[in-house]
């Protein structure tokens, strides 16, 4: 259930990224959530929805210490997730 497809494209000069966002359950029944485009964002969650949660909040964090050490594209308009 891996896609680590990352979309970009520009309107109007302006960048929209879609991030995949993989789910798994663990042997020891924990769910674990990565979005593989960003290395290290991977979180573990009681639940699928709450790993899912908390992997977009970290991929919100990661990208937003990007732009702040302008290691992002500043144009950047919008940020979605797609499941894998």
């Amino acid at each position: 259930m891996r896609d680590a497809r990352l979309r970009e494209w520009a309107y109007n000069s302006q960048v929209m990224i879609t991030y995949s966002v993989d789910v798994e359950q663990e042997a020891d029944g924990r769910w674990i959530a990565e979005i593989a485009d960003l290395p290290g964002v991977m979180v573990y969650g009681a639940t699928a929805d709450e790993a899912r949660a908390k992997v977009q909040a970290l991929a919100l964090r990661v990208v937003a210490d990007r732009l702040e050490h302008g290691e992002t594209d500043p144009s950047l308009l919008s940020i979605s997730f797609q499941p894998a």
